[in-house]
């Protein structure tokens, strides 16, 4: 898409210069070359084309703190969207994190490789092939082979899930078929794999005869929400996030919970989850809802809170790791012991940090927080 009608479509033409997306960048503040006002400002002035020679379109974390507070509500992080899915195209390349593991998993579920990737899920409770609800598990079986060194293990999360959605009297699906949701690639500018894996997905589902999916990571639920309906239309099936579907089930006292140990925790608000897909209070209502549990917010919180660092597994520098650094000081400063994550990828990028801080901290998904109280 041409710089112009990207601009035209995310209404940068009403930028006022006030800069107040700046001010509220994590970025800007760590890296003070990186300016969400002087790229808006670049592209206004047709200085398009430096823009799109700029690696640092990358370094964006897309964390929608500055569309929050735009006055004339410019959509900054889909410009970026836009502006690299043009560099992409004329050669511009992002740095990617983990030698571009996580990007070639992606590429290679577009090539028609067979996956064996759900023994755990038989193992953690019962699941079906067919039904009404699809339990979608995005990227955590690769998660829990990369990043169980620093002490992530992923699939305790997806089988607590399971296990939650079993006392609840669900029995999802859960299929070795589906791929990645496609997130990161169409947020580093790659629309044509992002399309291959959305609209695979799309057919994996739809044969499962679900109606509605349930996510729990907060990059595949607003992926979905939004952007697979953005490109393809009526989805055919309802997306629910976990929380808010578990947030049903205590009220409808589905689910009863148990003391596990008394608690003091803090909560970080993943920026798909909050900011983007505005799912502020389920998770709240589950923190309030577990016996012997002290919840206290941390200073930015719910729209002000600040992303983990780094985004799309690209551009994961210096600047990211200050970022977690200082937003793992805040939770400690609440007095918490627990920073407790609502986001597989948050508790990746926050655990990675805190493995080089001598903090008192543990950081803990919520849902392994939810099932222990399940029992």
């Amino acid at each position: 898409m041409k710089i112009e009608d990207a601009a035209q479509l995310t209404q940068s033409y009403f930028c006022l210069d006030c800069g107040v997306c700046t001010g509220s960048c994590p970025v800007s503040r760590v890296l003070p070359s990186f300016s969400p006002r002087l790229i808006v400002e670049k592209a206004l002035l047709g200085l398009g084309e430096e823009l799109l020679r700029d690696r640092d379109l990358w370094s964006c974390l897309t964390c929608s703190r500055c569309f929050e507070r735009c006055p004339s509500s410019i959509n900054f992080p889909e410009f970026m969207r836009l502006l690299r899915e043009e560099a992409l195209q004329r050669g511009t390349t992002p740095m990617l994190s983990h030698h571009g593991m996580l990007q070639t998993i992606m590429e290679l579920q577009t090539q028609g490789i067979k996956e064996n990737k759900t023994q755990w899920a038989s193992e953690a409770g019962q699941i079906a092939d067919r039904g009404d609800t699809f339990f979608f598990v995005g990227c955590m079986p690769y998660f829990q082979v990369i990043f169980a060194d620093i002490g992530v293990d992923s699939l305790s999360v997806s089988s607590s899930i399971i296990k939650i959605l079993n006392a609840g009297g669900i029995t999802p699906v859960v299929s070795n078929d589906e791929h990645c949701c496609g997130h990161d690639m169409l947020w580093n500018g790659n629309v044509d794999v992002f399309k291959k894996l959305a609209a695979h997905n799309l057919e994996v589902i739809r044969a499962s005869g679900a109606r509605r999916v349930v996510f729990n990571c907060p990059e595949g639920y607003y992926t979905f929400k939004h952007h697979y309906q953005e490109f393809f239309g009526d989805l055919g099936f309802e997306v629910v996030h976990f929380y808010e579907l578990v947030s049903q089930m205590l009220a409808e006292e589905r689910l009863q919970l148990r003391e596990n140990g008394a608690a003091s925790i803090t909560f970080h608000d993943p920026c798909r989850l909050g900011r983007m897909a505005k799912i502020y209070d389920a998770p709240r209502e589950i923190l309030s809802k577990l016996p012997g549990c002290h919840f206290v917010e941390m200073e930015r919180n719910r729209e002000n809170a600040v992303c983990c660092g780094t985004s799309g597994w690209a551009n994961c520098g210096t600047g990211s790791k200050r970022i977690q650094a200082e937003r793992l000081q805040e939770a400690a400063a609440t007095g918490a012991r627990t920073l407790v994550t609502a986001c597989p990828k948050c508790q990746i990028h926050l655990n990675c940090a805190l493995g080089n801080l001598d903090m008192d901290l543990e950081i803990k998904d919520l849902t392994i927080l939810l099932a222990e109280a399940v029992g």
